[in-house]
């Protein structure tokens, strides 16, 4: 059987399918898919507490391997491949596995359902964003990232047992809420800020440093507060943002409209 020519071989990936893969930021890939299933096994044994720490701590690690990928040069398809495998193991299937158990059990087919559901919504977020990732721009995503709506269900739960674990009642029917609106966001179309346009290592103001020192401390001394809050005011810049956008655009529209019939007044009043 002849062997193919190398030109053709290359066109077709072959040389790319020899080629090895790059091991640091992989192995930050690695431990993601770790502390989802982690996760999943703690939810399934009733730690919720450390399976919604898991989560978290997952986010982080999913931050790092694409910041080291970027800092050393070692970005591949093979990377952003794994890198979404492992973003639905550890922001869709152990979250939507916590809340579950959690809080959506009592519910029977109707909680089932709901976390189905989440999950579904977060394959199809990651399926298009690694269709869209050349077409849309950087600083902003659309429909919400799946780590931020794991990180709301996380900072939920973390949040419940901060202040005792009351309202057991209150807590199936706000998560149920919770999960069904997370998962319209991730596959709607409203715009999320994404932060890949703010420049680390340019020179900042003062105030800058004095604000990142009073979140540490905020950090340090009531971390479940924080991350709630600051997931909360994420998830809802979105929509804001969106309603905005709107109400800008009719305010917009009817200017000019008002300066067309002006403009018309005033050449009748001329003529």
């Amino acid at each position: 059987m002849r062997r193919r020519p190398r030109s053709i071989r290359l066109l077709q990936g072959g040389a790319d399918r020899r080629r090895g893969i790059y091991i640091l930021p992989n192995l930050f890939t690695t431990a993601t898919i770790f502390l989802g299933v982690f996760a999943v096994i703690r939810a399934s044994n009733g730690d919720f507490l450390t399976a919604a720490v898991c989560i978290v701590i997952a986010h982080v690690s999913d931050g790092l391997d694409g910041r080291i990928a970027r800092l050393t040069n070692t970005t591949s398809d093979f990377g952003v491949e794994y890198d979404s495998l492992a973003d639905l193991v550890a922001f869709g299937v152990a979250p939507g596995i916590l809340a579950y158990n959690w809080a959506l059990a009592p519910w029977g087919h109707w909680g089932w359902l709901a976390a189905s559901l989440y999950v579904t919504c977060g394959a199809l977020r990651l399926a298009r964003f690694n269709t869209q990732i050349a077409f849309t721009e950087k600083k902003s995503f659309v429909g919400l990232p799946i780590p931020a709506a794991a990180d709301m269900i996380a900072a939920t739960v973390l949040l419940y047992f901060f202040f005792g674990g009351e309202g057991e009642t209150s807590k199936h029917v706000l998560l149920l809420l919770l999960i069904y609106g997370l998962a319209l966001l991730m596959v709607s179309n409203i715009r999320y800020y994404s932060f890949k346009d703010v420049d680390w290592r340019a020179q900042q103001p003062f105030y800058m440093l004095v604000g990142l020192v009073v979140l540490v401390m905020f950090v340090v001394a009531q971390p479940q507060i924080l991350l709630f809050t600051a997931m909360m005011v994420y998830v809802a810049s979105g929509p804001v943002g969106w309603v905005g956008g709107r109400v800008r655009r009719v305010r917009r529209r009817r200017e000019r409209v008002a300066d067309s019939e002006k403009a018309e007044a005033a050449g009748g009043d001329t003529a």
